[in-house]
């Protein structure tokens, strides 16, 4: 007795993007890829998994993501391995790896593609998830930190997300940094019995993380504990004040937000956020700040750095809705017999060649057949050709927006139609890879 073979189904906490939607997220790379070239960004392609100690010395060993939430194993030689769980730590290492900054003092990185974490699916959260993330290496200015700002406020622009949020935060550095941290500890311990289990936990080991728990009795414990930004030190203040007055030269709104701490070890100064209330919990659209410490960390000569991820699924969630909308083709070329197939081919190659979109029959198929698919796929334009045609000389070209029908000299058939059809889109710009490729 044969058994029913088995109907797989995708792993949990991971999604297929298709047609439809596919077209959104490509509207998102394109806004991405103009701004890229117009800020000098230049694109590098990061493996998908890299030796675990990278996350490890990179992101905290106190962090839930490398405690909880990594994609980790032992290869086939013994080598622990992860799949990347966020982008900067990759990009650093090959920063560090290929000597990029013998290269070019300054060095601007961007860089698409797959993240993996082992977290809790919801809506906004998923296990396999997308960012578009983007570092300046080698600049301390405040000058950097507005520039990456204003980057992402002309970005959110392009593609007309409205309603979000910028906030803005200092974490200070390791002049003032640690006598906060003292002092946070000090007063979390005096409220540990209304922390949850974690902040409890935290506590000894990323205490500025309490800061960030979205537990109602935490943020009831918490509500009077000192901020950072109360307790910067000169340097840290005066470059707090060159972003912000940057931003208001530049009319760039951004909400003060003294809780604001993100989840990683490396951030120092300048950090941030760009939130909606559209969807729900997972609020956060792009994240990221400044990691001045981060590359001393990993090896190399202590260097400035400031960076952000941009989650590409909470994006194309918040497009409105005509954006990436697919366009039907240009000219779908309806042909009737083997004869006309022939005629047809060079046709449609040399148009496609040209940039427009044209489609097909594949099979031997009636005219009524063909019309009814030119019409379902929004064709604007219908070329048909038969033996009659063929015969006569003359083409029929029918507008299925207008309706209208003409006839058209074989021989002037490309001309005609090139007059007809509205220009072809330019190539897409230099660079500009898939969010999927890593």
């Amino acid at each position: 007795m044969s058994s029913q073979p088995k109907s797989f189904v995708s792993i949990r906490g991971v999604h297929d993007i298709l047609p439809g939607e596919s077209e959104r997220w490509q509207a998102i790379e394109r806004a991405a890829a103009g701004l890229f070239a117009a800020y000098g960004f230049r694109e590098i392609r990061l493996p998908i998994f890299e030796a675990t100690e990278l996350f490890a010395r990179g992101i905290g060993e106190a962090t839930d993501i490398v405690e909880k939430e990594m994609y980790t194993f032992a290869d086939r030689s013994g080598e622990s391995i992860t799949l990347r769980p966020e982008g900067t730590a990759p990009a650093i290492r090959a920063y560090l790896e290929h000597h990029l900054g013998a290269i070019q003092p300054v060095t601007k990185l961007y860089y698409w593609g797959p993240m993996f974490r082992y977290e809790r699916p919801q809506k906004g959260r998923f296990r396999q998830f997308h960012q578009i993330g983007l570092e300046i290496i080698g600049s301390a200015s405040p000058e950097a930190d507005v520039e990456l700002l204003s980057w992402l406020h002309l970005f959110f622009r392009h593609l007309r997300i409205d309603g979000l949020r910028l906030e803005l935060n200092s974490l200070g550095d390791e002049q003032c940094r640690p006598a906060y941290r003292r002092l946070l500890q000090r007063f979390l311990e005096s409220r540990q019995a209304e922390l949850c289990e974690n902040c409890r936990r935290r506590t000894a080991t990323n205490p500025l993380r309490v800061l960030d728990c979205k537990n109602d009795s935490c943020r009831k414990a918490t509500a009077d504990a000192p901020m950072m930004i109360d307790h910067l030190c000169e340097a840290c203040r005066t470059h707090h004040r060159a972003v912000t007055g940057g931003l208001e030269a530049l009319a760039i709104a951004y909400h003060p937000n003294p809780r604001l701490v993100r989840g990683l070890d490396y951030y120092t100064r300048t950090t941030f956020e760009w939130t909606t209330t559209k969807l729900g919990a997972q609020n956060a659209v792009a994240a990221g700040g400044r990691y001045d410490g981060l590359i001393g960390l990993l090896g190399g000569k202590p260097t400035p750095a400031i960076g952000v991820a941009i989650g590409m699924e909470r994006t194309a969630e918040l497009l409105p809705a005509d954006a990436g909308r697919p366009e039907g083709p240009d000219l779908f070329m309806a042909w009737l017999g083997r004869s006309a197939r022939a005629w047809a081919a060079p046709i449609v190659l040399a148009l496609r060649a040209e940039g427009y979109r044209v489609e097909t029959e594949y099979e031997d198929a009636s005219l009524k057949s063909q019309m009814r698919r030119a019409d379902r796929l929004g064709a604007r334009l219908v070329c048909i050709v038969g033996e009659n045609e063929l015969a006569s000389g003359r083409i029929v070209v029918k507008n299925l927006r207008t309706t209208s029908q003409e006839t058209v000299a074989a021989e002037r058939i490309l001309d005609e139609l090139r007059t007809r059809l509205p220009p072809p889109p330019p190539p897409p710009p230099e660079g500009n890879g898939r969010a999927a490729a890593g």
